[in-house]
């Protein structure tokens, strides 16, 4: 449902990609509001996301086994919305003149990575990764989900005032974390695979932590 929903507004929102790429390429907002939306980059990139689960690691010990399907759910998400750009080749905001037709900003089938990075607009893996990882941390921490979907959209915020994406890079990049999570978080045989794994893995934590407290006493 929600996948659909995101795939429909991306759809829709070619009709106004290139009007939201000028204002938000524009400098209308005011520095004290754009510096967190830079920040908030982190979550979607690669480097920021090992570093948060690297603090669930620290922090939380006790759900340690449910890092594998975290990295699973934002490091998927990122490499099939990176598989998609190479099939589909669409100028980015900044390397395009916003002045023509939206249609304009495809370029062929099935590039393969020509014309680089300029050419890899749609859709946005950044937006993917910090969905499919808000995903799987609302998973895990359902009282932060608010929090965690207030940080991805904030990434999506940042690709467009950069000029990295249009609006609807970033609305097909959250379609194809979606996706991802319900292969991985609601049905399927990768969910079920990680079902059966994360209970071994719980058990044998609870067994670990079992013998240490009575050699302790």
């Amino acid at each position: 449902m929600l996948v659909g929903a995101l795939v429909l507004a991306g759809l829709a929102a070619l009709v106004i990609d290139a009007r939201v790429a000028r204002w938000c390429t524009s400098a209308h907002l005011p520095s004290d509001l754009q510096s967190p939306i830079d920040w908030a980059e982190v979550f979607g990139h690669g480097a920021g996301v090992a570093i948060l689960l690297i603090v669930v690691w620290i922090l939380d010990p006790a759900r340690r086994w449910a890092i594998p399907r975290l990295v699973a759910l934002a490091y998927g998400s990122g490499m099939a919305a990176n598989c998609v750009k190479m099939l589909v080749a669409r100028w980015r905001p900044r390397a395009f003149d916003l002045g023509q037709g939206v249609l304009d900003s495809f370029g062929r089938l099935f590039p393969f990575g020509a014309g680089g990075s300029d050419a890899q607009s749609l859709p946005s893996a950044h937006v993917a990764v910090a969905v499919g990882l808000a995903l799987g941390l609302g998973w895990l921490y359902p009282r932060g989900r608010v929090l965690f979907w207030v940080f991805a959209a904030m990434v999506a915020a940042q690709r467009l005032t950069h000029g990295s994406h249009f609006a609807s890079d970033c609305f097909f990049g959250a379609a194809i974390a979606c996706l991802m999570a319900i292969l991985l978080l609601d049905a399927g045989p990768m969910a079920r695979w990680f079902d059966r794994k994360e209970a071994g893995w719980k058990h044998k934590r609870e067994f670990f932590t079992t013998e240490t407290r009575r050699h302790g006493e």
